[in-house]
């Protein structure tokens, strides 16, 4: 074979090798060699913010995503709840909010490259973390891990997630660049190297084997070998109390070569009622921002718009007690809930022009905002005597109480209905002895309210009354918990009630539908209303409330205010704001976007306050928010990292687990 054949096969046989590079076809992978990501052939460095298009309306996506644009961001990083999608098992949800490919697509015609992370487990302060309560119908059931159940549901839903990513993938004409596999996996306790293995199997089948896959973890070795696999790029997230060179360095160990990569940049931090407003300072924000970008490293802020928890999608935590994450996920970010541009945005779109060109014009300005003023509300009745209305199917009869996930009603309120086995003349212990009430439980006698029994915090409360008198115990999911090894966290009544020396048994269980009732114009409609003549003025214990505000031709957005009242949930027009209470803090106000209302036409008003209601019954709609005012309750330090809560354990195994490096999981 002469010279000029054997060049003519080894240029086409470069040709067959760099297909993508030479043909255009878009091309993403990692560059071990330079240390870098590689776009169409060349080095490439994202900048990054994460949000959740679950957590904000549709119709302001791609206000959102300019305003990201506009910073100089490149790229957005999205998870995906799973629960979001499939709240009943089987049953999937792929429209208006839930419209993930829309948001893709948005992203796309914005200029904004996308870092998808899937799960299936995401934590993101999210009902339990993103993964759905039916799962807990196995009340045995190891989430996140080879559990064959947990392994049936996850492939089950990636077989129907994964298929829609494919077209979107970068490499196939999409803007999704990189993938992440499950999330923070090494802040769990199983750390079960199987599951990590089943799921980038899967990944790999559906998405294909050159899908950039990666993971994130937290700044501590134990996690950083829990959580990584061979075949997914590492990756670490700290924020702005970490020495950066310390964390790349840590990174360094589990991925020699590569871009240096931060998945979690802390802007700000998430609240739970009775903390303080979190606030991370902008100029470390800024500055450390700067110093990484300056090393080469790709960034992701977390969060750069936070949005709302809507309706019951809050998350928990649990370290020494039951936390619940706030309705606002302001998270004291770049971009306000509203999506307002702050000075810290304005001071990251600084420091970002110092490393790439951003695009020219103006930031697109604050939506406006309306003080639409005061409403006063009626009373529509007690919730234990609107029941043929909240619960039309009637109860579910048990010797012993059930619990949500036995029931099937996974979010929201049930009723737990039961008789006074004997007389109590006088003041008699209710107790749940084994911390058996998740999360707050509303007694009350013959409809009269005796009282609350609260997780972790008040179990124990005094009842009077009859024998044969009806008592009703409304309990309240506050949110499952989504970081750490209490994810597992059923609802309702998990054990037997104690009145003085009687187990209180024969129990009527009502699942309560309330949203299905305001959604279909319950209060105000008048359909099926009982009593039929509402009541004036405040009462204690579970009550309804509603009013109307009167259209004033704007549809602006506004904030909710609820001073005096004491806890509880609000719908405007069939849509659930969210819980309030203003009593604990250190959120006031509910945020209330502009498209939620009519320009034209009356917006109902639905208010359940769950233990009193002011005198006054009014509502007051702001033109800003307030999340920073406090009860004086538990103010929680200012925390930069994920993980706070486990790093004094996870950093106790450091050395042990410092040995595993070089025999790292493959």
């Amino acid at each position: 074979m002469d010279t000029k054949t054997v060049f003519s096969l080894l240029y086409f046989a470069f040709l067959a090798a760099n297909r993508s590079v030479v043909s255009g076809a878009p091309s993403f992978s990692i560059d071990y060699k330079n240390n870098c990501f590689e776009k169409d052939g060349k080095p490439f460095q994202y900048v990054s913010g994460s949000i959740h298009y679950s957590r904000i309306p549709h119709y302001y996506w791609k206000d959102r995503l300019l305003k990201m644009y506009m910073a100089g961001l490149n790229a957005v990083q999205i998870y995906v709840p799973w629960n979001f999608h499939e709240e009943k098992r089987g049953v999937y949800n792929f429209t208006g909010d839930r419209d993930l490919e829309n948001f893709l697509d948005l992203a796309n015609q914005t200029g904004l490259l996308v870092i998808l992370r899937p799960g299936p487990y995401i934590c993101a302060e999210w009902e339990m973390g993103g993964l759905p309560a039916w799962l807990l119908q196995k009340p045995n059931i190891v989430l996140r891990s080879a559990d064959t159940d947990y392994l049936e549901a996850v492939s089950s839903w990636m077989a129907v997630l994964l298929p829609k990513m494919r077209r979107w993938l970068y490499t196939n004409g999409g803007n999704i660049i990189t993938v992440q596999v499950e999330n923070e996996y090494g802040s769990y306790y199983t750390c079960d190297y199987n599951y990590m293995r089943h799921l980038r199997t899967l990944f790999q089948f559906f998405l294909g084997d050159k899908t950039v896959l990666f993971t994130t973890d937290g700044n501590t070795d134990r996690e950083m070998t829990c959580g990584t696999l061979e075949g997914m790029y590492a990756t670490i997230d700290f924020g702005t109390d970490v020495n950066i060179s310390q964390a790349f360095s840590r990174q360094r160990r589990f991925e020699p070569r590569g871009p240096l990569v931060n998945s979690e940049f802390y802007t700000g931090w998430l609240d739970h009622w009775g903390d303080q407003h979190a606030q991370v300072d902008t100029q470390k924000v800024s500055r450390m921002l700067g110093e990484m970008l300056s090393m080469g490293a790709s960034v992701n802020m977390y969060m750069f718009e936070g949005g709302t928890n809507f309706g019951y999608w809050n998350g928990a935590d649990h370290d020494n007690r039951f936390r619940s994450v706030v309705t606002s996920y302001d998270y004291n970010a770049p971009l306000s809930e509203a999506g307002d541009p702050t000075e810290k945005l304005l001071a990251i779109r600084d420091t970002i022009s110092k490393f790439r060109d951003i695009p020219v014009g103006p930031m697109p300005p604050a939506s406006p905002k309306m003080a639409y003023g005061f409403v006063t509300l009626t009373m529509v009745g007690n919730l234990s005597s609107l029941l043929d209305t909240l619960s039309p199917q009637g109860p579910v009869r048990s010797l012993y109480p059930l619990s949500f996930e036995e029931m099937k009603q996974y979010y929201g309120f049930m009723l737990y209905r039961t008789k006074l086995p004997r007389d109590l003349p006088e003041d008699t212990p209710l107790i749940s002895p084994l911390n058996g009430v998740h999360d707050r439980a509303y007694v009350s006698v013959c409809g009269v309210f005796q009282g609350l029994l609260e997780r972790d915090t008040t179990l124990v409360m005094n009842v009077t009354g009859k024998q044969g008198d009806q008592v009703d115990v409304l309990v309240e999911n506050m949110g499952r918990v989504n970081f750490g090894s209490k994810i597992n966290d059923f609802k309702g009544l998990l054990s037997n009630l104690i009145l003085g020396k009687d187990v209180l048994t024969d129990w009527q269980i009502y699942r309560l539908d309330i949203d299905g009732a305001i959604a279909s114009g319950w209060p105000q409609s008048g359909q099926r209303r009982s009593p039929p003549n509402p009541v004036r003025g405040p009462s204690d214990g579970p009550v309804f409330y509603q009013g109307t505000l009167p259209p004033n031709g704007l549809a602006w957005d506004t904030f909710l205010r609820l001073n005096e009242w004491t806890k509880g949930q609000v719908w405007i027009n069939g849509v659930n704001l969210g819980r309030y209470w203003p009593k604990r803090g250190p959120q006031q106000t509910l945020y209330v976007p502009g498209p939620l209302l009519s320009p034209t036409q009356p917006n109902n008003i639905t208010v359940l306050e769950l233990e009193r209601a002011p005198s006054h019954t009014r509502v007051l709609f702001m033109d800003r928010p307030q999340l920073n005012s406090t009860a004086g309750k538990t103010s929680q330090p200012q925390t930069t990292d994920r993980q706070t809560d486990m790093t004094s354990q996870l950093q106790a195994t450091d050395t042990d687990m410092t040995s595993q490096l070089q025999t790292r999981q493959t």
